[in-house]
């Protein structure tokens, strides 16, 4: 808005205006406030005024004035808006302080300072907030006055108006030759539009156009998508003051220039008919206008506002009479703002003396035709008491509190000898435990000599003090070190107590693990496992290329759980994931209410169909950035389609005789039941195959459109399969009592039929084999057998429905045939040339249904000849149960075995027998040193002057054995979830989910050692909950590609080039490394990984810090604020050299000597590096000579 023609006196605040309120008011009031106005004010003692209830008298559709308040004394009111959401006033002053008034008695609700320095120019109430418009500055607080957030504007900006567009976006104009479109959800700017300077001041909204009013004298008319100029009114010669749109009519008023005089205010309104986009005749009026809106009530009044208070109602299209015009008592002070309530019966005036004077036309006014409750402050109770019910038998009269009235001591008040702490000693290890123990590492085993009852200890506190000094508190070891002591490790605890085997578990505590079981299907089944290992693509997130990643970790582990968080995290960024409802909540996971057997089928249905589309797809280059293409999935007939692609013949016959044929793949196939007549009470027995080749050849009723009756009839669909997949995947879709019942009943028929054959048929037991070769762990003896099976009787196929082998064929006679097969047994010649194949059984998914928390998925899987040959160097089959990282061998029997009561099948997988020989399982990396080459950053504001790295040059590719330094820094996703004991213990319900948030790599060796070659921010699509910017150096926008000037990449073009530098044989050095290399979710050799957290570590001993290694070793004070993890990098790659000096240059007794001073000086310091201008003699040991001949070196 435009105040050039106003009084010049409006520019400037007398010094008087802004005195306070003593207790006389007379000497520090402002001479222009008429006393009058404050006869029905009340100021409290912070100088705030407070209306004093009286009886107003109004005359009915006549508006005139229902309650005046100041706010603050000679501060301008600079805006005033009613709260369309509740009953309430906002009023903004020139300093930038609000306050809201409820309801019409203008009772004071709230006040709180927006801004320090600029004037409030705008207000716009929200639903759950209030936005607040400054020259420079967006702000949104709560009614209450709490900061929902705080958006700055660009440089320069001079804001003076918003418009909200919708309940999410808002444009916001001012002097500037742009508007601004924000999106209030991600309180980012969305658009910029660029418009004519000087600049948009006035914006209105109608359902045809944006309405713009310029400083100019002009108002242009846009469009609603574009905002692109369509029509433009040059309403006045000087400039605009105001406008408003109603219907077909726009009003406004302005000034006119008058050559040398300036501008002066023009007493007639410029009106326009929308219709025909003209000027109709202009409307005189009788006082100068500042302000105008339109009030439609019964018609379309104008309320036309002057400067001095003036007001004027008339009708846009008459006459302007004189005996409407009515008087703001301003006390002399100019109008400054103007607002009229959404219901149309309040008018609100703020002036420049800081009074705010709320005008109506009904006594009992509401500013909404709906308004919800406002909220109110609850009453202070701290000197009430509460009420008692003595009739309340349960009723605690402690609520009362009584007054200690005697002088006796309490019985709480418990002597000092008898609550002083006093720490209870660990027991002695049993001296037959350390004469039997075995080391490996720092860990020590033994067995049990079941001396003592399992799980107790016996505590003999005085006995055991005498025989423990202040340092060592575990006795001398018989196998030669001081500080070796009896551990279980509490990894070894948690994960390799439970797997027994060298097969890698899946950790489950990562959002979405339900699906963990059924990526161990897909690893076991070879092609699939070749096929993602050859596939490489260049899409961020591509299920394929993770599930290669993740399938190399479990090549390489021996035992060792991995963890699928990064295929899961490229999981969640599916749009087809999301809407199939695949993403389960935290709170579905915790609380049991995910149906984990249909959510395992959509997710089998929807992992197969993606796999297929994203390894056929024709990208170019074929390979990552260059790499070569791999042999599995380049072409167009995707691999997954060979595996498990079926053609069908769809056919839809309608009762008119018109047939429809369609040709299809199909991945899987879905189990359909016979529906139950309800007059036969008992259900009929089916064999397995006979229900399964209905449901492969479904033939189903259902309503379909018929092109030739040209409209919708009963058709019959029906379903043929013309080959034969090499693996057939089913659904059981057991999803319901009534199916789980006739599983039950056709389990029983089964069983009582192996019952009467083997009473017909006794057959003789077998001896059991020895114990299977992946039955035991690295390095023990009983290893050396090979594998065994378990004999199977009749009571064991209690349960038993499905066959462990079928056999099919596909005739033109007959068409599909299934059939059972016994299991031992192959086919003859004849039956092999007429296309007959053999399925056996090699996946069983089922449900462990638990009410309280709903269950867990496992799988049976039949680990095949190929793994055992690859991994083992033996030909073995074995059956295995895969319940996350507990992994055992499980009988043949009990993969098939379903009692629904418990266990309930979701998927089974049967393979044609001897299907691979058909596969190229050569696995060739496609990971080159391409992926090291200079990259674009995903930051738009990152400058080369930025950059913190230089890439590695062609001769400095990395060779094996070089050292590369590394560290990463990290941030929070999802935090701990923990609860305490009882006993003050704290037990972690879910540990929390951590991300990488920055990668960095420096040179080992040469000439340039010691400089970053990558120095990579991963961009993160996930929401942080906490940067951990004092550990990460991490700052909210770091990962940002809008507003980071970082170099940004995504997770996977920085996972492909660690991945390069394992597979290529580097040695990295660095700070803990474990925990990083875990977050990152990669899995490295031991050989490969130097770690300084455990070369500088005494047995028993507790870790140290990368901070006071440096300190005390190179005399540098690092990560003073904060962590840089280049400097880390750097850091720890210099103590690995002087790690090395050590033990070049004396004996291990010598090193362990320099790391128990280390030890010591550590609690004399408590750990923390003194600061660096201390005086008080506790400079680092490099610094004051303390270290023996050795650290000379």
């Amino acid at each position: 808005m435009n105040f050039d023609g106003l009084d010049a006196g409006m520019g400037e605040y007398s010094p008087s205006l802004h005195g306070t309120l003593d207790a006389g008011l007379e000497p520090s009031m402002d001479p222009h406030l008429n006393p009058t106005l404050l006869q029905a004010v009340e100021l409290d003692p912070e100088g705030l005024a407070v209306p004093v209830p009286e009886p107003v008298h109004l005359m009915e559709g006549m508006f005139s004035e229902l309650h005046s308040v100041v706010s603050e004394v000679g501060i301008p009111v600079t805006a005033t808006h009613f709260d369309v959401q509740e009953e309430m006033l906002w009023m903004g002053n020139h300093r930038g302080h609000v306050t809201s008034f409820f309801g019409p008695t203008m009772g004071r609700y709230s006040s709180f300072q927006v801004h320090s320095t600029d004037d409030i120019r705008h207000i716009q109430s929200l639903e759950t907030g209030v936005l607040f418009l400054s020259k420079c500055n967006l702000k949104c607080f709560t009614r209450g006055g709490l900061v929902m957030f705080d958006y700055p504007m660009d440089e320069g900006a001079d804001m003076h108006s918003l418009l909200m567009t919708d309940n999410n976006t808002l444009l916001m104009g001012g002097l500037q030759n742009y508007v601004v479109e924000m999106d209030l959800n991600t309180v980012q700017e969305t658009q910029k539009f660029t418009v004519e300077v000087p600049g948009v001041a006035i914006m209105r909204q109608t359902s045809r156009f944006f309405f713009c009013g310029h400083t100019s004298g002009k108002v242009t008319l846009r469009d609603l998508r574009s905002f692109k100029m369509e029509h433009e009114f040059d309403a006045f010669s000087g400039s605009l003051s105001d406008f408003d749109v109603h219907g077909n009519l726009l009003a406004a008023c302005g000034f006119s220039s008058r050559g040398l005089n300036g501008l002066a205010c023009d007493r007639f309104l410029m009106v326009y008919d929308l219709r025909m986009m003209r000027a109709v005749t202009p409307l005189q009026v009788h006082v100068d206008p500042l302000f105008l809106r339109f009030i439609p009530t019964y018609t379309s009044r104008l309320a036309i506002i002057s400067q001095t208070g003036q007001c004027q109602f008339c009708e846009p299209t008459g006459l302007a009479n004189v005996a409407d015009i009515f008087h703001v008592n301003t006390v002399g002070q100019l109008l400054m703002s103007f607002d009229v309530s959404s219901s149309k019966q309040a008018l609100a005036f703020g002036d420049s003396g800081g009074c705010v004077h709320l005008w109506s036309d009904a006594p009992e006014v509401s500013f909404n035709d709906y308004s919800r409750e406002t909220d109110f402050a609850l009453p202070c109770l701290v000197d009430t008491l509460p009420q008692l019910d003595w009739n309340h038998d349960l009723l605690p009269l402690s609520l009362i509190p009584t007054p200690l009235t005697s002088t006796e001591p309490l019985l709480s008040d418990w002597p000092t000898a008898l609550v002083t702490p006093s720490p209870r000693r660990a027991p002695p290890v049993d001296p037959e435990i350390l004469r039997t123990m075995k080391t490996v590492g720092f860990i020590g085993y033994a067995a049990n000599p079941r001396t003592r009852p399992r799980n107790q200890v016996p505590y003999k506190i005085k006995d055991v003090e005498l025989e423990y000094d202040n340092y060592n508190q575990v006795p001398e070891s018989p196998i030669g070190r001081d500080e070796e002591k009896v551990t279980l490790d509490l990894f070894f605890l948690t994960f390799t107590m439970l797997v027994w085997t060298l097969f890698a578990g899946l950790e489950p505590h990562i959002p979405n693990a339900y699906c963990n079981c059924m990526i161990q299907v897909l690893y076991f089944l070879e092609p699939i496992r070749c096929l993602v290992q050859n596939h490489l693509c260049q899409k961020e997130f591509c299920l394929a290329c993770e599930l290669g990643f993740l399938f190399h970790m479990l090549d390489l582990s021996r035992g060792d759980p991995c963890q699928a968080s990064n295929f899961l995290r490229a999981f969640r960024t599916i749009p087809e994931a999301s809407a199939l409802g695949l993403i389960l909540a935290d709170s579905d996971e915790q609380t049991g209410k995910a149906r984990l057997g249909r959510l395992i089928q959509s997710w089998n249905r929807f992992i197969l169909t993606q796999l297929h589309q994203e390894t056929q797809e024709q990208e170019g280059p074929q390979a990552y950035r260059g790499a070569s293409s791999s042999s599995l999935g380049s072409s167009g007939e995707s691999a997954i389609g060979k595996l498990f692609g079926c053609e069908v013949e769809n056919s839809s016959l309608c009762r008119c005789g018109k047939e429809t044929v369609r040709s299809s793949l199909t991945l899987l196939f879905t189990m359909h039941y016979p529906e139950q007549n309800s007059q036969e009470k008992t259900v009929k027995e089916y064999d397995f195959a006979e229900i399964l080749k209905k449901s492969i050849c479904l033939e189903q009723s259902t309503q379909a459109w018929c092109e030739n009756c040209e409209k919708y009839q009963p058709t019959v669909q029906t379903r043929n399969i013309r080959c034969l997949p090499d693996v057939l995947v089913i659904n059981c879709e057991v999803n319901s009592a009534k199916e789980a019942e006739f599983w039950k009943v056709q389990a029983e028929y089964a069983f009582s039929k192996a019952m009467q054959k083997e009473a017909m048929e006794p057959t003789k037991p077998k001896e059991p084999p020895p114990l299977p070769n992946e039955w035991c762990l690295d390095g023990e003896e009983i290893c050396s057998m090979e594998g065994f099976t378990f004999d199977t009787r009749a009571e064991d196929l209690r349960h038993v429905w499905i066959p462990l082998t079928m056999k099919m064929s596909i005739s033109k006679s007959q068409g599909l045939e299934i059939s059972s097969w016994p299991e031992g047994e192959e086919l003859s010649a004849s039956e092999e040339a007429e296309g007959a194949a053999l399925y056996d059984l090699v996946v069983t998914v089922p449900h462990i249904l638990d009410a309280r928390t709903g269950g867990n998925l496992v799988a049976h899987i039949k680990v095949g000849e190929t793994y055992h040959q690859r991994k083992e160097g033996v030909t073995h089959q074995q059956w295995y149960l895969f319940n996350d990282f507990l992994i055992e061998p499980i009988d043949k029997t009990e993969a098939a075995q379903f009692d629904v009561s418990w266990k309930v099948p979701a998927i089974l997988y049967y393979a044609k027998r001897n299907y691979h020989s058909k596969y190229d399982l050569r696995i060739k990396n496609p990971i080159d040193a391409s992926v090291l080459l200079t990259e674009a950053s995903l930051a738009r504001k990152q400058r080369k002057s930025h950059a913190t790295f230089i890439p590695l040059m062609v001769s400095e590719m990395p060779q094996a054995g070089d050292l590369v330094g590394l560290d990463a820094e990290f941030v929070t996703l999802n935090q701990e979830e923990a609860e305490l004991r009882s006993d003050g213990t704290k037990s972690t319900i879910k540990p929390s989910q951590m991300s990488v948030a920055r990668i960095t790599c420096v040179r080992g060796q040469g000439p340039n050692e010691g400089v970053p070659f990558i120095d990579d921010y991963i961009s993160t699509q996930e929401q942080v909950v906490d940067y951990l910017t004092q550990y990460s150096g991490i700052k909210p926008g770091d990962l940002d590609a809008k507003i980071s000037s970082k170099h940004l990449t995504t997770l996977k073009s920085t996972y492909l080039k660690l991945r390069f530098l394992i597979d290529t044989g580097v040695r990295f050095v660095g700070h803990g490394l474990q925990k990083d290399f875990r977050v990152i979710n990669l899995l490295v050799l031991k050989d490969q990984v130097i770690d300084t957290v455990y070369l500088f570590h005494l047995p028993r001993k507790r870790m140290i810090s990368l901070r006071f290694l440096a300190w005390y070793f190179l005399d540098l004070n690092i990560q003073g604020e904060t962590h840089d993890s280049i400097e880390d990098a750097r850091t720890a790659l210099q103590l690995y050299r002087k790690y090395l000096e050590l033990s070049r240059g004396g004996s291990s007794d010598e090193v362990r000597k320099v790391l128990k001073g280390l030890y010591e000086k550590g609690r004399q310091l408590d750990w923390k590096v003194p600061d660096s201008d201390a005086g008080d003699g506790q400079g680092s040991p490099k610094s004051s000579a303390v270290f023996p001949s050795v650290m000379g070196l």
